[in-house]
């Protein structure tokens, strides 16, 4: 039996989408998987603290273990409420 599972970190931005495969030990938390992929030297606006994380489409915690084949994806943070962005769309139809 095989201690490495394989899984995948998305990151992406308006124009470009960053997706790296990794090997990583079972046991391996989203945290940890993130810091091997790297992925902060070509995206050094990534930060714990402002973006949120998941796993396919679901909010995930850093310490959160991965699974093989899991999709770990780092989202962005909204620049603006969708809610007030529909309601101003709306005022200014009417």
């Amino acid at each position: 039996m095989t201690n490495k599972i394989n899984i995948e970190i998305v990151y992406a931005l308006p124009d470009k989408q960053y997706v790296i495969p990794l090997c990583v030990e079972v046991g391996t938390t989203v945290k940890q998987a993130i810091a091997l992929s790297r992925i902060q030297e070509q995206c050094p606006e990534i930060n714990h603290d402002r973006n949120k994380v998941g796993i396919f489409y679901q909010l995930a915690e850093l310490s959160q273990t991965v699974k093989a084949g899991d999709r770990i994806e780092i989202y962005r943070p909204l620049l603006a409420d969708p809610q007030e962005l529909r309601r101003r769309r709306i005022t200014k139809k009417a």
